[in-house]
């Protein structure tokens, strides 16, 4: 924000009641700006829990496992090499669950 030295100083008492009603006015500005909105709009955009989704298709392209990745065994998500922290007997440990 610009600063405008030519303008008059004010005291700290002033700063403070400045700061006061400046407050006063967001809290009220925020009151008042309640967004309308549209319950059917709303509605097609929420996904319930156990809907069909059958006659649903992949939009995204999924690739196998490539020969430079790993599965984490504690997050089992799967990762490049350089990710690797230690193998445990069970298999690879991520850096992030190290």
């Amino acid at each position: 924000m610009a600063t405008d030295y030519d303008a008059p100083r004010k005291t700290d008492e002033e700063l403070a009641e400045d700061s006061l009603e400046e407050l006063k006015a967001r809290r009220a500005d925020k009151a008042s700006s309640a967004v309308d909105v549209d319950e059917a709009e709303l509605a097609e955009s929420l996904e319930l829990p156990g809907a069909d989704l059958s006659d649903e298709s992949l939009t995204v392209r999924v690739l196998p496992r490539q020969s430079d990745e790993f599965t984490c065994t504690k997050c089992f998500l799967v990762q490049h090499r350089s990710q690797v922290d230690h193998e445990t007997p069970n298999g690879p440990i991520c850096k992030e669950c190290a």
